[in-house]
Parts: C-alpha cells; sequence; structure tokens
C-alpha cells in the first residue's frame, strides 16, 4: 500500500532510539518528531539523515489501518505490546 501523505502516525507513535537530526538521543513513543511538518511530512524524507529505521518501514494495512486516527491506534498499540 501507498503511505498517505500527511499522516505522520509513524513519526508519533513509535519511539525511535536511533539519532534523528534535531533529536540526537532519539524520540519517545508518543512524542512527535522535530522533522515532522506541520502538515505530517517528513522534512528529511529521503535525505541520508533520516534515520534507517524511517527509511525501512513499509505502509501496510495492519500497521496503518486505513485512516489516520487508526494508523495512530495500530502504531500505538504496536509498541505498547513490544515496549
Amino acid at each position: 500500500m501507498n503511505c498517505r501523505l500527511g499522516c505522520g502516525a509513524c513519526c508519533i507513535a513509535p519511539s525511535i532510539s536511533s539519532p534523528i537530526l534535531g533529536m540526537p538521543k532519539g524520540k519517545k513513543a508518543g512524542e512527535r518528531c522535530v522533522q515532522l511538518s506541520d502538515d505530517n511530512l517528513c522534512q528529511i524524507f529521503g535525505q541520508p539523515e533520516r534515520p534507517k529505521v524511517c527509511h525501512a518501514f513499509s505502509a501496510t494495512i495492519d500497521v496503518c489501518g486505513t485512516t489516520n486516527e487508526e494508523a495512530l491506534w495500530l502504531l500505538t498499540s504496536l509498541e505498547v505490546q513490544t515496549g
């Protein structure tokens, strides 16, 4: 499936332990990434500064659901289960 532009759930719900430009210690679960624009678009998409974990993420129905709200709920649930 294609990523829904403006969703941003994958940039909010999960924790990211690797450094992010502007967040040298990564980010906590539920914390908005500083690289997420007001339009919920990644400002470093396609750039080498983007963490490998972000680059490797693939939007799939089981983690992104059918709406932005469902994506946030699913990704938050997965973070809690694996945290």
